[in-house]
């Protein structure tokens, strides 16, 4: 598992990459990466970025520290998470220095990047939201590199209000009136409801009406030792025997069709809790239940055969559509880079050629040194990635960038869709095949489907 924080730095953005680039810390800088900047000159290079920026955030950079458990993580492979990390939270956008500090008792990375990004120079804003995404995808990458990771509430005791809400039966009140509204649906008259309700496992007393009948109505969930009284305030208005009474009626006298359940969608219930065995109405519903998934699910599908050949292409389908997206990313990521250091190289060109110029080029080196340096940087890395520096447009550049952003928006989008029909597709073919007792290891499983989800992801 791996914890994660993060905090803006507004002034010396210098000593704080001084810090984490410390070869002792390092492993004499072994475990040091970059992207769209050089370790030696990234405070420039930052600076450089800024200077474009409209915004008057006070913040030059941020930076991001992932710490892992002690002993779960070799160096190397943190080094990696911490690149993965950042390439995914920054979408090569911003410049960014990643290093892997091995000098304590457990391995943990340190990102600084820019504040600003390099292709429309917005600042990059930190809330709870943004952070929430890091810590999500610092855990996707924990489950992705066979980590753990840190549940939420985890060795967390109870405070005081879920206790009493625990103790007094309020805890089950939201799934209560879940229940008693699914009943409602199902029910054609008020008996059915109660049978629907004691059904799913609820002890009921005080449904009579009449003169001598209790005033309330109250439930009791299995396994728990109060009841709730069907009352405003317990429960609510819509909640009460005569209220729910008058739902059902009201519900037969609407002239309007109610839409078919949707059964296929579901997963079949499991039975094999013990809360089954014990309760022979439980059961009888359960069993119910189960026909209308299988009979629904089969319906929709025509043929098992027919299922399994959807979900195969569907499958392959999502995982190209990926793959093209993953492609794409590679691209965009490659050509944002291109796009700094070229406006790097076009902004920064006149000093280089007054500097040759220059009666006194060590004065007017110590005068522009920032300059001449981004601009030998930036003239490096176009010459490295084949860049023809008298044919430069950054424009074309731009509109390469927009329009390849443009087509991973769609791919996505595509393959996001087929996630979710496969996903669909295999919860029908998993019922079928837990219905009719099929030996799943000839068509595909919820665990197959886990693989292929995987792949698509």
């Amino acid at each position: 598992m791996a914890y994660t924080k993060i905090h803006a730095i507004k002034a010396t953005v210098d000593k704080a990459i001084d810090y984490i680039c410390n070869p002792e810390k390092t492993d004499e800088k072994i475990f040091i990466s970059s992207y769209a900047c050089s370790p030696e000159t990234a405070a420039i290079d930052f600076k450089y970025t800024l200077d474009h920026c409209r915004e008057n955030s006070p913040n030059k950079a941020y930076h991001l520290i992932q710490a892992f458990a002690p002993g779960e993580v070799s160096f190397e492979e943190a080094h990696r998470i911490g690149q993965e990390l950042a390439d995914q939270l920054l979408q090569g956008k911003y410049s960014y220095i990643v290093t892997t500090h091995i000098d304590k008792g457990h391995v943990h990375n340190h990102i600084i990047f820019c504040a600003a990004d390099n292709i429309n120079h917005d600042k990059y804003h930190d809330c709870k939201q943004s952070y929430y995404r890091i810590r999500h995808l610092s855990d996707e990458l924990c489950k992705e590199h066979n980590l753990s990771v840190i549940i939420p509430g985890e060795k967390r005791g109870k405070k005081y209000n879920e206790w009493n809400a625990d103790k007094n039966g309020t805890a089950w009140k939201p799934q209560l009136r879940k229940d008693i509204n699914s009943c409602i649906k199902s029910a054609s008259t008020y008996e059915e409801f109660l049978l629907l309700l004691r059904a799913k496992g609820y002890e009921i007393k005080g449904e009579e009406f009449g003169e001598n009948a209790p005033k309330y109505i109250s439930f009791r969930p299995l396994g728990k030792e109060r009841f709730i009284r069907g009352s405003v305030k317990s429960l609510g208005k819509e909640y009460t025997k005569e209220r729910i009474r008058e739902r059902i009626e009201l519900k037969r006298e609407r002239k309007a069709t109610i839409p078919k359940r949707d059964y296929a969608s579901r997963r079949l219930v499991d039975t094999s809790d013990e809360k089954f065995q014990t309760s022979p109405g439980l059961k009888r519903w359960a069993t119910i239940e189960n026909l209308k998934i299988a009979a629904q699910s089969y319906a929709e599908a025509e043929s098992i055969t027919k299922l399994e050949h959807e979900i195969a292409v569907k499958t392959e389908a999502g995982k190209s559509a990926k793959q093209s997206v993953v492609e794409l990313e590679h691209r965009i990521k490659d050509l944002a880079e291109i796009i700094k250091y070229a406006e790097q190289y076009r902004a920064n060109r006149s000093y280089h050629i007054n500097y040759k110029k220059a009666k006194n080029p060590d004065a007017y080196f110590r005068r522009y040194e920032s300059q001449i340096i981004l601009y030998g940087g930036a003239r490096r890395m176009l010459e490295q990635a084949g860049i023809n520096l008298k044919s430069l447009n950054i424009d074309k550049l731009k509109s390469e960038y927009q329009e390849l952003t443009r087509q991973k928006d769609e791919l996505t989008s595509t393959y996001k869709s087929y996630e979710k029909e496969v996903h669909e597709l295999s919860r029908k073919l998993d019922n079928l095949n837990q219905y009719l007792g099929r030996d799943t290891t000839s068509a595909l499983s919820s665990e197959q489907q886990d693989k292929s989800k995987n792949h698509i992801l």
